[in-house]
């Protein structure tokens, strides 16, 4: 199989590359390892800062992917990328063989495991869910405790597995906080009743409307906020899950009865991008994402001619960002399949 580029990576990124270089008449070869394209999107309610349906999302990456210059290859993951003169060979899992001029490559990101953080309880205590856990339940429209009542006292703690010397994680997901912020205006949506706490250690809110929404959330939506990191979690005799923090702000420990807690996981480098990168020499940076070539000049560009990266696989990133990363990615392969620069 050839093409004039491969790209490795089916989510948002991917996607948006693959059908921008198509429209300009290269031929594509895009390789995901799910069986559908979307990836963490297609999971996704509602997207801030507009709260727009993330299917609205996929929908556009369909439309994208349906391209007569677009080969998509699905339940496949790139295990060889050998550089051969002015060519690229790369071998699935499966043992399929693909030759191109050009390789981008697109992994994304994986979740933080928030098992990793033993003291919030999360796979020992029931109610205990993470905010990609959330959204599922807002897909289905039931948010609802394990015993099947809705709860009336729900806690969301931020930088789970993010800026955490401990995790050796020192980097902020960024998106961590807005997520938050968004969720917990809609679990007011789902149960007027409820009362929401959001535990933070600072509230970064650098996007467009990011500021506006967060200001929403307490005027309109009453959320209550404390600044503070979670000490520990448990559950009293009433199966209560009683959380222990310190409000800095006020200087006072608090000891805490919610009936659900949300952690925000933070972003790493995906599984399939380690992999690539430890096989094919391609340089990560003190994040453990792919390294761009340079910050400001190159953030599409990799430590190897005519590989390029795109999106969430070198840093956190929003979908509007990773569009934007992504469509500045094709500008640089177009460049080198037209120049060889």
């Amino acid at each position: 199989m050839t093409g004039n580029v491969v790209i490795v990576g089916g989510g948002t990124a991917g996607v948006e590359a693959a059908g921008q270089l198509a429209r300009e008449g290269f031929k594509v070869v895009l390789v995901e390892k799910e069986n559908e394209i979307g990836g963490h999107i297609k999971k996704w309610y509602h997207i801030f800062p507009d709260r727009r349906d993330g299917n609205e999302v996929v929908e556009y990456l369909q439309e994208m992917v349906n391209h007569n210059n677009i080969t998509l290859i699905t339940g496949n993951t790139i295990r060889g990328l050998d550089k051969k003169g002015g060519r690229f060979q790369l071998s699935t899992n499966t043992g399929k063989e693909i030759d191109a001029e050009a390789v981008l490559i697109a992994t994304g990101f994986d979740l933080f495991k928030s098992e990793r953080k033993e003291e919030y309880g999360y796979g020992i205590y029931d109610n205990v869910i993470t905010s990609a856990e959330l959204e599922s339940m807002f897909r289905t429209g039931e948010v609802k405790l394990t015993n099947g009542h809705q709860p009336s006292r729900v806690g969301f703690i931020h930088c789970v597995g993010s800026r955490d010397e401990k995790v050796g994680n020192l980097y902020c997901s960024k998106l961590c906080c807005v997520t938050a912020v968004k969720q917990a205006m809609e679990i007011k949506e789902y149960i007027s009743e409820s009362r929401v706490f959001c535990f933070y250690m600072d509230m970064r809110m650098g996007g467009a409307l990011y500021e506006e929404l967060y200001r929403e959330s307490q005027e309109k939506y009453g959320i209550n906020y404390v600044r503070g990191k979670v000490s520990e979690v448990g559950v009293n005799i009433d199966n209560k899950l009683v959380v222990k923090v310190e409000d800095t702000l006020v200087g006072r420990p608090l000891k805490m009865e919610l009936d659900m807690l949300v952690l925000m996981a933070g972003m790493e480098m995906s599984e399939e991008g380690k992999i690539i990168a430890e096989k094919n020499g391609l340089k990560t940076g003190d994040n453990r994402f792919f390294a761009p070539l340079d910050h400001h000049f190159g953030s599409n560009k990799s430590n190897i001619k005519g590989i390029f990266y795109a999106g969430t696989c070198t840093s956190p990133m929003n979908i509007t960002e990773t569009i934007s990363h992504a469509r500045s990615a094709v500008i640089d392969v177009i460049n080198y399949l037209k120049n060889g620069q």
